[in-house]
């Protein structure tokens, strides 16, 4: 083993019941006198939303708002964010929302004072070095899913709808200067968001636990998350105002978020390709393809899961982990197979390319190739 990493950890978290209320003067604590709130479409129009707002105006802020942003968020997303930017005269960001909002706020941020074009930062190398530190604002990250963990996160995945492919793009100064972590703010999540974006938590904890890489702190982590996930997911899912529960799975999702640092793999190779033909939600695209990379891996990490399983208190070992991961996606309503998200075979050659171009791939514990990728695709549709 390469016992050689290079080692993060997340920004300070203001966690907790109630704690939207420190919004401005997060704000003001990231240097911000007019920040710009971006979102997607599908909060525009919630109390929440206009709760956030209420409070940035409260404190002397200004009222401002971008929120044409897609699920899978776009370039074409981002050049209509920064011109809100820009035109506004605003000097920071609050990122408020899901993945997609996130991600998309993240870049906006970013790329506000940049004059490359934003794939020039793709996470490949030192890539993220192109970049002008001086033009990237602050940001303040306020979650209102469980999921993806993107709070935390020096990252976001970006779609570039030319070549239909999700990118990632890097750099340190895209973590959020400071997150708001409010689990009031996820109660109104639909049951579906809250169980994809539950088990994108899941699949994030799962494969930093099987990476290959070295990094013992985010093994820890994963481990911790995915028991939040295994005992607060379908509690959330079915109890949507249990607020125990609820920050449970906010917790387990930054937790994800950071333990992936160790590496993601084959789920996340296989649903960004399908997510940016698609338009799927990732997380339960994730939980879709999740036991058919589980098994596929076995060979690699069945001591491991093992181990897991009895932290965990799952009894079976192995085959009773992966017999958990199947019964909690079934108890959530999401479909065993790509089909039922509306995915076919007709674009497979180019998904397996993708797959095999994709960053997580290189993280996956046993190593993937066309064969096998194409295999596993079959197998998930």
């Amino acid at each position: 083993m390469n016992l050689t990493g290079n080692w993060s950890y997340p920004t300070a978290i203001r966690f907790g019941a109630g704690r939207i209320a420190e919004l401005a003067e997060a704000c003001k604590a990231a240097g911000m006198t007019r920040p710009l709130l971006v979102t997607d479409r599908g909060l525009i129009d919630l109390p929440i939303t206009a709760k956030a707002l209420d409070l940035l105006e409260a404190g002397g802020l200004g009222r401002a708002i971008f929120s044409d942003v897609d699920p899978n968020p776009t370039g074409e997303n981002l050049e209509a964010g920064l011109a809100v930017y820009r035109d506004g005269g605003h000097d920071g960001v609050v990122a408020f929302g899901g993945g997609s909002g996130l991600d998309l706020a993240k870049m906006v941020a970013f790329m506000s004072g940049q004059n490359r074009p934003v794939w020039d930062f793709e996470d490949i190398g030192d890539w993220w070095t192109r970049a002008d530190p001086n033009g990237i604002a602050p940001s303040i990250a306020v979650p209102t899913t469980a999921g993806t963990g993107s709070e935390v996160g020096r990252a976001s995945v970006l779609t570039n709808a030319a070549t239909m492919e999700k990118k990632i793009i890097f750099h340190p100064l895209v973590l959020p200067k400071a997150v708001i972590a409010d689990p009031e703010l996820t109660v109104g999540m639909p049951p579906a968001i809250t169980a994809g974006t539950g088990m994108d938590a899941l699949a994030h904890c799962l494969e930093a636990y099987s990476s290959p890489f070295y990094h013992p702190m985010s093994q820890g982590i994963a481990l911790e998350g995915m028991r939040l996930v295994f005992e607060n997911l379908y509690r959330a899912y079915t109890a949507p105002d249990d607020i125990e529960a609820r920050s449970n799975m906010m917790s387990a999702a930054a937790m994800g978020a950071v333990a992936f640092q160790k590496g993601l793999g084959a789920i996340h190779a296989l649903s960004h390709p399908v997510g940016a033909r698609y338009h799927t939600h990732h997380g339960t695209t994730n939980a879709v393809v999740m036991a058919a990379v589980l098994k596929f891996n076995r060979p690699a990490i069945e001591e491991r899961i093992a181990r897991a399983a009895a932290y965990l208190g799952i009894p079976g070992g192995f085959d009773g982990f992966a017999k958990q991961i199947d019964d909690l996606r079934t108890s959530l309503g999401i479909p065993e197979r790509l089909s039922g998200l509306g995915v076919d075979a007709a674009q497979l050659d180019a998904m397996v390319e993708a797959a095999l171009a994709d960053p997580s791939a290189g993280g996956n514990p046993v190593p993937l190739t066309a064969e096998n990728v194409r295999a596993l695709f079959l197998e998930t549709i």
